[in-house]
């Protein structure tokens, strides 16, 4: 049965504006209590989206703030755009000024970007994906002469990415920490990536949030500007929040308090990657005098389904619990098959599917859900068998193909000078005979200059140091990229990066390739260089790369 209304609230009204239509009496609640902390305890499928979008639309509607002075904050670029889109079509163009909607990794990078230089970086850094932090780790590792298949870069990586999200700098790892790599070394290695990412003028995604931090903990002028700015903050799938953006919220927020955080205590499925469930459930020890509102109407699920998923859920410890209902029709049963191995588990589900196709059922109506990719081998297997047609939904994503890959790293370097990953990428890309040794001598030269890769090739062109082949082939790569620089500021960064391609030589060598995939590959570029068109200048485009790469 349903709940009953909340207590002090105007019941719904035909006058009401739109975005308070249709909503029920939580969803009001959560929607008109604006002032003070607040916590929704939001279920799955009970219209958080829908409540969390109608009280923005209701703190701009009513005036009480401006769309600038707000700050939401959602998990993934995709409850970003749904969010704009929703409250655009309740309050129409005041959606364009709300410049503080966006993931913690987005909003925190437009941060750094104005005070990059109280962390020693530049505002036109790097923002570095997974493979370029391992190839920087890869490189510390090899300097400090350790070996690299005992204490892997990857295992680096994650140590790094874990203290980064707890909000940890080199100096706050205790022993523990700095004993969990290379016998003591955790710590050491630490420093020199974070030393080496300033001189790249780069963040990994953790500095993101770690970096601003720091900024908010040790400058007060510039904690104060924002939470003078921010007057609401509201904050999707708080559950899932690590102990750094935990930390950048209660920064921002102590001053003025007006913080609604919605999330689901049954649903945290992040503390893989540092995801405290912790959080939500001191949310009204942080904010004495919370309101907490529990959204527990489904309008997704059956009852079928809500009952067997709370009598599994109602086992968990640690949670503030709600109980779920609906007004749906009943449903079929669940039914939960155990079986021996994957074998046996592929064997059953082609049984099915053949069961559903002699029932006319068309198979692109079903799908199999795995944990992991390597799973999907038995159930392959399987329908090769039997003759049964599947496609396996995955593979690299966009802006993981390396011709896409070499395209950013082109751009990167004409945004700075200082990226000696981008460098390092392109540099003999197409071939320019710039081999590895070319490479090296290059690596010694900006060492003893102490300066980026891209300047030292140009002064060590001035020198003996390389083949007069090489010496001709690195000049005019060099007067390339300063060329494109320079073009950097007279045409559009599509332009620009259409001219790149082609004048780098990377067009013709895909257009000389005869293989299957060299097509593919042509027409990924022109749909990279139509991508641009959507973003004002080639920064936002590469920050928008950077934050949909993070995994």
């Amino acid at each position: 049965m349903p709940p009953a209304s909340p207590p002090d609230l105007p019941p719904p009204d035909a006058s009401d504006p739109p975005y308070l239509q249709g909503l029920n009496g939580p969803q009001r609640q959560a929607v008109l209590t604006t002032e003070g902390p607040v916590l929704m305890l939001a279920g799955a499928g009970t219209g958080k989206t829908a409540a969390l979008t109608a009280r923005l639309a209701h703190i701009i509607a009513t005036r009480r703030a401006w769309p600038s002075e707000i700050l939401a904050v959602t998990f993934t670029n995709k409850a970003a755009r749904e969010m704009r889109e929703r409250i655009g079509r309740m309050i129409g163009d005041a959606v364009e000024g709300m410049p503080w909607l966006g993931t913690f990794h987005s909003i925190a990078a437009k941060m750094l970007r104005r005070h990059a230089e109280l962390v020693g970086l530049q505002s036109n850094f790097t923002i570095l994906d997974t493979d370029d932090q391992l190839r920087v780790l890869k490189q510390l590792i090899q300097a400090e002469g350790l070996d690299e298949k005992r204490w892997p870069a990857r295992q680096l990586a994650g140590l790094i990415d874990k203290w980064k999200n707890r909000g940890l700098v080199p100096a706050d790892l205790d022993a523990a920490d700095r004993e969990s790599y290379a016998d003591g070394k955790g710590q050491h290695f630490y420093a020199l990536y974070q030393a080496r990412l300033k001189t790249l003028n780069a963040c990994d995604f953790g500095d993101l949030l770690l970096h601003m931090l720091v900024i908010l903990k040790t400058h007060r002028d510039v904690l104060e500007q924002y939470q003078e700015r921010f007057k609401y903050i509201l904050v999707d799938e708080y559950q899932d929040t690590n102990a750094s953006q935990y930390l950048w919220l209660r920064l921002l927020a102590q001053a003025r308090k007006n913080i609604c955080v919605v999330g689901d205590d049954d649903q945290s499925v992040y503390s893989w990657r540092g995801a405290e469930v912790a959080n939500i459930l001191r949310f009204d020890k942080d904010f004495p005098g919370a309101t907490i509102i529990r959204l527990e109407q489904n309008y997704r699920s059956t009852p079928q389904i809500l009952a067997a998923a709370s009598a599994l859920i109602a086992q968990n410890s640690g949670r503030l619990g709600k109980t779920l209902w609906t007004e749906l029709e009943p449903g079929d049963k669940l039914r939960v098959v155990g079986v021996w191995d994957g074998p046996e588990e592929a064997r059953r589900i082609g049984e099915e599917l053949e069961t559903l196709q002699h029932r006319k059922v068309s198979l692109d109506r079903t799908a199999i859900l795995v944990r992991a990719q390597f799973q999907t081998r038995e159930f392959e297997d399987r329908f090769i068998a039997i003759g049964m047609p599947y496609r396996i939904v995955g593979g690299f994503r966009f802006y993981e193909r390396a011709e896409i890959r070499d395209a950013l790293a082109y751009l990167r370097l004409v945004q700075s000078s200082a990226d000696d990953l981008a460098f390092e990428r392109i540099v003999n890309v197409p071939k320019r005979g710039l081999g590895d040794k070319a490479l090296a001598r290059i690596h010694q030269f900006a060492h003893h200059e102490r300066a980026p890769l891209l300047n030292a090739a140009a002064r060590i062109t001035e020198t003996d140091e390389l083949t007069p082949q090489a010496r001709r082939q690195l000049v005019n790569f060099v007067a390339q990229m300063r060329g494109w620089q320079a073009k950097a500021n007279e045409l559009s960064h599509p332009e620009l990066t259409q001219l790149i391609l082609d004048e780098s030589g990377y067009t013709a060598m895909l257009q000389a390739d005869r293989s299957v995939e060299a097509a593919g590959r042509l027409e990924n570029l022109s749909e990279l260089v139509r991508a641009m068109e959507e973003y004002e200048s080639l920064e936002a485009f590469l920050e928008h790369v950077s934050l949909v790469m993070d995994r």
